[in-house]
Parts: structure tokens; sequence; C-alpha cells
């Protein structure tokens, strides 16, 4: 089997420009994924599989960084063999052939695997459950969530055009974009850790005290670290690291994909970005949204440090 980098970079340019959203109960994926839907929806997880679950713009790559860092007992080197993409398959993602679907990559990989999604609680392969897989959910304030999103709307030219901000804004709002509404993303997922081993992390802790958000995800992997390790994994996994390690920041992509001279994949990685984008109105809007929607559920998100 072809592997992912080389496939990639002999996609024709254009097979990749804009490829069509399809909506499957009522999320919009790509077209190729929707096509190759009985797939996923049939892949068969494998009990020690783990999981990084995220809506998209949330903190994943750093949350595979940190996953693979501990694995690797904090050896940089041992986590530089690929870059991110091909060491953790995204198990929807489906590009034109010959390149391998994220699906095949995990099926071709030896146990045990660490796996990434986008998916809502609702359209993860059902064998994620009966496997009682473990799975780490990484949630971001959906103001900084949505303004990382238009930037990547931006650069990742597989996705439609983001627009101007205000009407990227209302996309975003009406769960109008790829993998559905932020809103049932991330509530779907909390009331889904009631049930199943899912660690539920947010963004903005993970800022203010990474040490101790690592610690936790040592200790759900059943780890423990010491301190010249722990502080060695906080080290490599800070954005400034993440932003020029060529084998997190995606640049090892063809720019025909991601396009890094329009925004960087590893932009600024803060939170209160949103501060610079939203008006007065629709940060009033945003937040009364989320009050309404995660209403019931003790979820509850910062905006700022």
């Amino acid at each position: 089997m072809m592997d992912l980098q080389s496939g990639m970079e002999s996609l024709d340019p254009d097979s990749v420009k804009f490829s069509k959203l399809t909506d499957i109960e009522g999320i919009y994926l790509f077209k190729d994924t929707v096509e190759q839907w009985e797939v996923i929806h049939n892949f068969k997880a494998r009990p020690d599989d783990l999981l990084i679950c995220t809506y998209p713009k949330s903190g994943t790559t750093w949350m595979q960084e940190i996953v693979d860092m501990i694995q690797n007992g904090g050896d940089p080197e041992k986590c530089a063999w690929a870059p991110i993409y091909q060491r953790m398959p995204f198990i929807e993602l489906c590009f034109p052939k010959p390149v391998p679907t994220g699906v095949e990559e995990a099926e071709a990989m030896p146990s045990p695997r660490t796996l990434k999604t986008h998916l809502p609680v609702h359209l993860l392969p059902p064998s994620f459950w009966e496997q009682n897989c473990k799975i780490i959910y990484v949630a971001r304030n959906a103001k900084d969530n949505a303004v990382s999103y238009f930037h990547f709307h931006r650069m990742d030219n597989m996705i439609p055009d983001p627009g101007r901000w205000d009407e990227f804004l209302e996309t975003f709002i009406a769960g109008k974009v790829m993998w559905g509404s932020w809103f049932d993303h991330v509530r779907g997922w909390w009331e889904a850790k009631d049930r199943h081993p899912i660690l539920y992390l947010f963004y903005e802790d993970m800022k203010e005290d990474p040490a101790k958000e690592i610690q936790k995800v040592a200790h759900f992997l059943g780890t423990d670290l010491s301190e010249p390790v722990l502080n060695r994994i906080v080290q490599h996994t800070k954005f400034e690291s993440m932003k020029t390690n060529p084998m997190a920041n995606h640049r090892t992509l063809p720019s025909f994909i991601f396009d890094q001279t329009v925004s960087p994949f590893m932009r600024k990685g803060i939170v209160g970005d949103w501060k610079d984008h939203f008006t007065v109105a629709q940060s009033e809007r945003l937040d009364n949204l989320c009050a309404q929607k995660l209403k019931g559920s003790s979820l509850t998100f910062r905006t700022q440090l």
C-alpha cells in the first residue's frame, strides 16, 4: 500500500480543490468520506485502541503529540519517525485514490493503535463503544474555535472558501461547517463521558497548566510520569516548539492541500484571540447561544485566562 505522504504528493492538485461537501445524518463531510461511509461505520476497533477526538481546531495535533510523547517515555526522537498524520490515522479521512484512506492506514497498523477523529458522538463507528476503547476528547471555547476554524478554511484548499469573517460566523453558528455544530459536538461528547471511558479535557486548562493536564492524560493511559519526563513533554509540546516541528506543523503536506502562506496551520495557539475578530454584538450573541444550547449540561467554557 502506498503511504499517505507519497499518495498525497502524487495527487492531481485539481482533484482536491474544494472537494464537495455532502451531508450524512445532518453533518457535512467530504463527498469522498460519505461515499466510503459504510466502510468507516463498520470500522473494527480493537480493545487496546486509543481514540483522540475533537471538534476541528480544538488542539487535536497538540493532544496527539502529547499522547505520542507519553507513549514513548518522553523521547522526542521516537516521535519524529513520521508526520503526526501518519503516526495516528484519521479514521474518516478519504482522499481520491491512490491515497490510502484513514481506515486502510489504521488496519495496516499493529496494536496498540492511537487514532484520530472529528466525528460527533452519534456518527462514531459502533465498534469503539463495543470494545470499550479509551477516548480522549479536547474541547475549546466556541469563540476561539470559530476564529481558528475560519483561518483554517482560508488555507485548506480542500474545503470551501469561508468568505468574510461575519459570513463564516453565521455558517459556524448554524452548524453548516464540516463535522457539524460545535454546540452539539461538545455537548454530545460531554454526555457520553458518563457512560464510557472518556477523558474530557479543555484547551484552556491545557494552556493554563500544561503539566497538570499532561499528567491527567498519563494517568488515564495508566502511566505515571517522573518530573524530568513530564518537563520534557511540556517543553516539546509547547506551541512554539510544535510550530517549528516539521513532524507536527503539517508543513510536510503539499501546498496545494494546505497553503500555509495564506495562514499557518499552527497560527497563534492562544486563548482570547477571538477579541481581535468579534464585534461586541457577535460576542454577546455567542455567549447567549452557549448559555441556551449548553443549558442543563454543567458544561462551561472560559473565553479568557
